[in-house]
């Protein structure tokens, strides 16, 4: 489908992280810490509900922590950004902020998941690799509150912090593309948090430049953009990523009108009002309405990760949908 080539029905690719560490009684803390255990989580809850993917995907502050953040570690959570103490809240430090080395701390575990991914699974799933996008990126170094003011009163500011963040990703996204990543999916939550001129001012040309350099790396792109993108629908639909995953406040009809109808969508179901705490038959139901909103270009997953608690019968609904239906 990524290809455009016919396919004999809608591929399967939710997000899946505290979810599959806990199918492997895996704490979350060593999902995140090892990528050995994200690996093995990752293997057992695709085949196990027959995914056509895994992925490299844990959590947002390896490259934030390779830079020298502060990041706060959980037993059976995730890691986070420590917002108070950010990396760059002088933002002075940025001048001597040096690109981190992708094969050194954080970010080579995640290149060691890819490497290990292709040596397990290669042949048969596709190995999805992260890096964050411009916007979310910038917001962990710099603090999401900061960097909103920034757009306003220091613009030229914002614009040397996004060139640092599109040279490191596009790094850290090589050496996984390198191990063996056939896709990479790149996160910028906080792209949905601004407007449209700010979006087409500051963070539109940077995913763009973003975009075009993974597809100079031979990759694949995902973009996923968690919350509401309603207002910048259009400007998405035009970065030329090889799928575009929408969250569930957003129609996808409408995405599908602002957008071309060539562009693979991936959604976009509640993952905790309808997924969590639906029925397999709601599930159904819901997932068949995007389906048809969608038309033929579209791949089932939740709006956003499927949450820890969730049932197993319902990710099952999610699979037999994909399984039982073509594309058209």
């Amino acid at each position: 489908m990524l290809e455009g080539r016919p396919v004999d029905r809608l591929p399967l690719m939710p997000i899946t992280m505290m979810f599959a560490g806990d199918q492997i009684g895996a704490e979350y803390g060593k999902y995140a810490a090892d990528y050995r255990v994200l690996v093995d989580a990752q293997i057992h809850v695709a085949e196990k509900f027959d995914f056509d993917y895994v992925s490299c995907i844990s959590d947002p502050t390896r490259e934030a922590a390779d830079c020298g953040a502060t990041i706060q570690y959980f037993d059976n959570q995730p890691p986070a950004v420590d917002e108070i103490a950010a990396l760059l809240a002088d933002k002075q430090a940025l001048a001597a902020l040096k690109i981190p080395d992708p094969l050194g701390g954080r970010m080579h575990d995640r290149v060691r998941a890819a490497a290990l991914f292709k040596e397990r699974v290669g042949e048969e799933k596709l190995i999805e690799g992260w890096i964050e996008g411009p916007c979310a990126e910038a917001a962990d170094l710099r603090g999401i509150n900061r960097l909103m003011v920034d757009f306003f009163d220091d613009p030229p500011f914002v614009r040397d912090m996004f060139d640092f963040v599109l040279e490191m990703e596009l790094g850290f996204a090589k050496a996984q593309v390198e191990a063996g990543a056939d896709i990479i999916g790149v996160g910028d939550a906080a792209a949905s948090l601004v407007g449209p001129k700010i979006y087409e001012e500051f963070v539109l040309p940077y995913e763009k430049r973003m975009i075009d350099g993974l597809h100079q790396l031979g990759t694949k792109v995902r973009m996923h953009i968690c919350g509401n993108i309603s207002r910048i629908l259009k400007g998405v639909g035009s970065l030329g990523c090889d799928m575009v995953d929408l969250d569930w406040m957003v129609p996808l009809a409408d995405a599908r009108r602002q957008m071309s109808d060539g562009q693979v969508l991936a959604g976009n179901i509640d993952p905790l009002a309808v997924l969590r705490s639906g029925t397999p038959e709601s599930i159904t139901a819901a997932i068949a309405e995007c389906h048809r909103q969608a038309g033929r270009q579209y791949i089932v997953a939740a709006g956003c990760e499927v949450t820890r608690d969730t049932p197993e019968e319902n990710v099952r609904a999610m699979r037999d949908y994909a399984r039982s239906h073509p594309c058209s």
